[in-house]
C-alpha cells in the first residue's frame, strides 16, 4: 500500500468510527426516554459492533489504528517510521472531527457544537490512563504474537470498559478533542480534555516500555 491509500483508509477508518460512537450515542439519547444506562449501553454496543468491522475492513489497508495513542505506540516498537506516525496522527485528528459533522448531519444539528458536558475529577483523568493502557496492552500483545483476534479483542475491550471505567473509555486523543465539538450523550467539555489528553499520553508513556520488556523476555525464553 502507498502512503496516500494508507493515509485515507485511515481517515475513512477514523470518520468512520465518530460516526459511529457519536450517532449512536445521539440515536441512543433520543430513544431511551431519559434512561442513561440504556443509553450507554446501546452506544457501547453499537460502537463496538462498528469497532469490529471498521478494524477488519481497513487493517490491511492502513493497520487500522484510528488513534493517535496507538499509532505512537506502534511507532515506538518501530512497526512505523516516525515520518509516517505524524502524518497518521494528522489524520486521525482531522477524520475524526469530520465525522462529527458526519454525524450531525445525519441527526439535522448544526456542523460543529461546543460540548457543555463536564467530565471533571481525578478519577476520570484516571480512569483514561486504565482504559487507554489496557487498549495498548491489547494491541501491543497481539502486535507481538501476530494474532488474528485484535478486531474481536478491541472492540469486546473497548465495549466492555465503557461500563467498567468512569470516563466511559475515550482511549483516544483524537475521538476526545472530535467529541468537544458535539454537544449530545457522547460530548466532553473543553475544559476537561487537557486532563485527558495526559492520562492518555502517559498510559503511552507506561505502557510501551513494558510490553517490549514483557515479550522482548517472551522471545528469549522461547529461543
Amino acid at each position: 500500500m502507498t502512503l496516500a491509500r494508507r493515509l485515507v483508509g485511515e481517515g475513512l477508518g477514523t470518520a468512520l468510527l465518530l460516526v459511529a460512537v457519536v450517532g449512536s450515542g445521539i440515536m441512543a439519547e433520543r430513544l431511551s426516554g431519559g434512561n442513561a444506562a440504556i443509553a450507554l449501553l446501546a452506544n457501547s454496543i453499537a460502537t463496538g459492533g462498528a469497532l469490529v468491522a471498521l478494524i477488519v475492513t481497513f487493517a490491511p489497508v492502513s493497520g487500522a489504528h484510528f488513534n493517535p495513542a496507538v499509532t505512537v505506540a506502534l511507532a515506538a516498537r518501530g512497526e512505523l517510521n516516525w515520518a509516517d506516525a505524524l502524518l497518521y496522527v494528522a489524520v486521525q485528528f482531522a477524520a475524526a472531527i469530520l465525522g462529527v459533522v458526519a454525524a450531525h448531519a445525519m441527526f439535522g444539528l448544526s456542523p460543529l457544537e461546543w460540548s457543555q458536558k463536564a467530565r471533571p475529577g481525578l478519577g476520570q483523568i484516571g480512569a483514561e490512563f486504565i482504559a487507554t493502557f489496557g487498549l495498548l496492552a491489547i494491541v501491543l500483545s497481539c502486535a507481538a504474537s501476530a494474532s488474528r483476534a485484535v478486531p474481536y479483542a478491541v472492540a469486546a475491550y473497548i465495549t466492555g470498559a465503557y461500563w467498567f471505567t468512569s470516563s466511559t473509555s475515550f482511549a483516544n486523543p483524537a475521538v476526545t478533542v472530535a467529541r468537544t465539538f458535539t454537544n449530545t450523550f457522547t460530548g466532553i467539555g473543553q475544559s476537561d480534555v487537557p486532563g485527558f489528553l495526559l492520562a492518555q499520553g502517559a498510559a503511552v508513556v507506561v505502557a510501551v516500555p513494558i510490553f517490549a520488556w514483557i515479550f522482548r523476555e517472551r522471545s528469549k525464553g522461547s529461543g
